[in-house]
């Protein structure tokens, strides 16, 4: 837009949202600090422990709250690769497919709408949209459940078998 001389760079200076810019980059080392201290893995494992005795659903509906919980404050891709190593582990333990439970935790973490600090976008969209945290939790968790009910019945019909 500043090359077709839309807008000056000034302006575009001016609309810059710094507190959503500011937001983004303390994500990054927060995500960081619970992957390297072991602490997103520990509560991982202890998911995957407390969900195992309810079987595959029982582990495929646990992973994949957390998982969708954990966006808010970890960094998607940092947060998938945690979780997709312990879900691979879980599919091990109760004989399941390693695709179905990563792919669970993949559509979790693409679900990450309940909160503005959840994706960068939502972030971005929140000061010129005039949107307060509470909307982000009113909307998003809707379309969580949303995601949540829709992905359920996709994984039991592609692996069907597996049940």
């Amino acid at each position: 837009m500043v090359v077709t001389r839309c807008l000056t760079i000034e302006d575009a200076y001016k609309s810059i949202e710094w507190k959503s810019v500011f937001l983004i980059a303390c994500m990054i080392p927060l995500g960081a600090a619970m992957k390297d201290t072991g602490a997103a893995e520990w509560l991982a494992k202890g998911v995957a422990a407390v969900a195992e005795p309810f079987g595959p659903w029982g582990m495929i509906i646990g992973l994949y709250v957390l998982t969708m919980l954990a966006t808010t404050i970890v960094p998607t891709a940092a947060l998938v690769l945690i979780m997709a190593h312990i879900g691979m582990d879980a599919a091990a333990r109760l004989d399941l497919p390693p695709q179905m439970i990563v792919m669970s935790i993949a559509m979790a973490a693409s679900a990450s709408f309940t909160s503005p600090i959840s994706h960068p976008a939502n972030v971005l969209v929140m000061g010129p949209g005039g949107y307060r945290f509470i909307d982000y939790i009113k909307m998003g968790l809707l379309l969580a459940v949303i995601v949540m009910i829709t992905v359920f019945p996709l994984i039991y019909w592609h692996w069907r078998d597996a049940f």
